[in-house]
C-alpha cells in the first residue's frame, strides 16, 4: 500500500516536472544541453566515471542517445513507468492469495 503511494507521488513529481521543463524551456532543448546549462563539467565527469567503472558501450549505447532527446522526454517516460508500477502494485495488493473454491485453507 505504501509502495503504491510512493510510486504515485514520484510519478506525479516527474510528470509535473516534465510539463514544467517543456513549458518553460525551448521545445527542442536536448537533455545534454539542459544539463550543460546547469553544470558545465557534469557531463565530462559523468562520462569519465561511466567509462572507468563500466564499459564504453554504456556511455555510447545507453546514455548518449538519451542526451540528444528533448529534456522533457526522460522525466515524462520515467513518470509514466512509475505511474504504471503504482497501479500494478495497488491492484495486486487488493487481491488475496489465489485459491480455488472449495479447496482447504492452508495454515502454514
Amino acid at each position: 500500500m505504501i509502495l503504491s503511494r510512493v510510486l504515485a507521488v514520484l510519478a506525479a513529481i516527474l510528470l509535473v516536472g516534465a510539463v514544467g521543463v517543456a513549458m518553460l524551456g525551448p521545445p527542442e532543448l536536448p537533455l545534454g544541453q539542459a544539463i550543460s546549462l546547469l553544470d558545465h563539467s557534469f557531463l565530462t565527469t559523468l562520462r569519465g566515471g561511466i567509462r572507468a567503472y563500466t564499459g564504453n558501450w554504456v556511455w555510447d549505447d545507453v546514455l548518449l542517445p538519451m542526451l540528444v532527446r528533448p529534456a522533457w522526454l526522460v522525466p515524462a517516460s520515467i513518470g509514466l513507468i512509475f505511474g504504471g508500477a503504482s497501479l500494478t502494485v495497488a491492484s495486486r495488493a487488493g487481491r488475496g492469495p489465489h485459491r480455488r473454491p472449495g479447496s482447504p485453507k492452508r495454515w502454514f
